[in-house]
């Protein structure tokens, strides 16, 4: 049986310009004005969590949007740096490890925004599209008028290059979802399994009658 939700606004990003949206409305770097995260706390985030951050920014325009987060591997670079000072016998920076947990971009944003309503951090191996919408399809029917749901990955370490799905870069993208505003976005079963990334996500997101093909098969109707 076919579900379905509404896509009211969504942004892009990653660190090479051929993955960027075609379209400057769903284009980070083309969208973003004064940073969001002070020059403190933008320290403690790699590329990709600072863009999680910006992009959460526009999308929740007044600030108790309930968010969903996942990403598949998170922070996979410095959790490698760490395991390798341990291996080398030096200690751990506190600062350091409390960014390693899967949930700290959020941490960093909820303290950065003052944001107070629910936020959601997953890993579902492979699944994060599906998970994220099928969370937000949950927070949609109990009542909630709107829901962002961010899907990130960072940069793989060269030492993990066999083990990677993916030789893409680091992208992050965003969408702002509705029970009746925006775009229609219908979802049946899938038939051809696939794993998408954030970069897959944005390209779905930029080609007309797109159709997203997973566990389950997304269709964006056109305007």
């Amino acid at each position: 049986m076919s579900q379905f939700l509404h896509l009211e606004d969504w942004v892009g990003w990653s660190a090479s310009e051929q993955y960027l949206p075609a379209d400057p409305a769903h284009n980070l770097e083309a969208r973003s004005g004064t940073p969001l995260l002070p020059a403190m706390l933008r320290r403690r985030l790699d590329k990709a969590g600072r863009a999680v951050c910006e992009i959460l920014a526009l999308l929740d325009d007044a600030g108790d949007c309930p968010i969903i987060y996942a990403s598949r591997h998170g922070d996979v670079t410095g959790s490698l740096e760490m395991l390798t000072s341990l291996a080398e016998g030096e200690a751990l920076s506190p600062a350091r490890f409390s960014m390693s947990v899967h949930n700290a971009v959020m941490g960093v944003y909820s303290i950065a925004r003052k944001h107070h309503s629910p936020i959601q951090a997953l890993g579902a191996t492979g699944d994060e599209f599906e998970a994220l919408m099928c969370e937000a399809l949950g927070y949609l029917a109990t009542g909630h008028s709107r829901v962002i749901v961010v899907f990130s990955e960072g940069e793989m370490p060269s030492e993990y290059a066999d083990f990677a799905e993916s030789g893409e870069c680091p992208g992050v993208v965003g969408l702002r979802l509705t029970a009746s505003r925006g775009q229609r976005l219908i979802c049946s079963p899938g038939t051809q399994p696939s794993r998408p990334t954030p970069l897959d996500i944005i390209a779905w997101l930029g080609t007309p009658d797109a159709l997203l093909t997973a566990r389950q098969c997304w269709r964006l109707e056109t305007k």
